[in-house]
């Protein structure tokens, strides 16, 4: 065995162990806690570190990012003492890495027994209901619990979902049923709103058109009675006009009413005569009648004198 060339290979590999064991390497986002003879010394920070071998010691490396932490299904009862399995995804960061480290033992697993019993605790003080509804009211709850709870641990609870939460299947049931019943009554109180609201609708077109009908009968007998006073008005002026021109033509201006008097009598007898019965009774003022023929017979005697001369 040749000891002068076994002797530069130990070195050599002891020079290599001591650089191993002396520079350390953080990545970005961790730290690493350093003890030294058992105590802690410092916490590296990312990138190159120097340590002494034999007598610092790395305790822990840390992960700065946010950390998630996924809680299994639970059985949680409700205050209404309905059992329900219940999981949660927990979203926290390392703010401290020293108590990190050196205030709690297994930092995972006690941030997830926090969990669940501020699971329980929250959730215990509601109802099914509010439970199902409530998830936003029970995250925050349950955040805020565990942020006060690991503070002492140097970490920050960043927020709570609850992913699941499931009733037994006959609360399920249960809960279809009245969920059904529920839509059933919504669509029997939306159909009876429509038509409601179709009948008032009906009756307040049928309520206008009534009120349009009345007003077009009203101005149509009006214009129906203008145009009757209007075409009596045109059919007396006429008459007035033929009374003027015939009275005029029989030589005088100043008998028309006795003109028109006498020709009523005379169709009014002519009327008589053709009825069944043939006795004539003659009124009263028959003298006055006479008379008047008499005048137009005076009247009929001037115009053909005048024709004559």
């Amino acid at each position: 065995m040749n000891i002068p060339f076994i002797l530069p290979l130990v070195f050599v590999a002891f020079a290599l162990i001591l650089i191993f064991k002396t520079v350390k390497i953080v990545p970005q986002k961790q730290v690493m806690i350093v003890e030294r003879l058992g105590r802690y010394n410092k916490a590296a920070i990312a990138g190159l570190n120097i340590i002494l071998p034999f007598f610092d010691s790395v305790r822990a490396v840390l992960d700065l990012r946010e950390q998630i932490s996924p809680i299994e299904p639970q059985s949680v009862i409700s205050r209404d003492n309905v059992t329900m399995q219940v999981d949660a995804v927990i979203y926290y960061v390392i703010v401290d890495p020293v108590r990190a480290t050196y205030e709690v033992q297994n930092l995972r697993w006690g941030i997830e027994q926090l969990t669940l019993s501020a699971l329980r605790n929250v959730i215990g003080s509601l109802d099914l209901d509010h439970t199902l509804t409530s998830r936003d009211t029970i995250n925050t709850q349950i955040r805020a619990a565990l942020d006060q709870s690991t503070q002492p641990w140097g970490v920050k609870i960043i927020r709570v979902e609850l992913k699941n939460i499931n009733p037994p299947d006959e609360i399920k049931l249960t809960m279809e049923k009245q969920m059904t019943a529920e839509r059933s009554r919504r669509a029997v109180v939306t159909t009876a709103e429509g038509e409601k609201a179709s009948a008032i609708l009906k009756a307040e077109g049928q309520k206008q058109s009534k009120i349009v009908s009345a007003e077009g009968e009203k101005q149509s007998a009006i214009l129906s009675a203008e145009g009757q006073a209007e075409a009596r008005l045109k059919v007396a002026q006429a008459e007035a006009q033929a009374i003027q021109l015939i009275t005029g033509a029989l030589g005088g201006t100043d008998h028309p009413a006795q003109y028109l008097l006498a020709q009523r009598y005379l169709e009014s007898l002519v009327q008589i005569a053709q009825g069944a019965n043939k006795t004539v009774f003659l009124p009263y003022e028959a003298a006055g009648v006479m008379s008047s023929l008499g005048g137009i017979k005076e009247l009929i005697k001037d115009a053909d004198l005048k024709a004559k001369v």
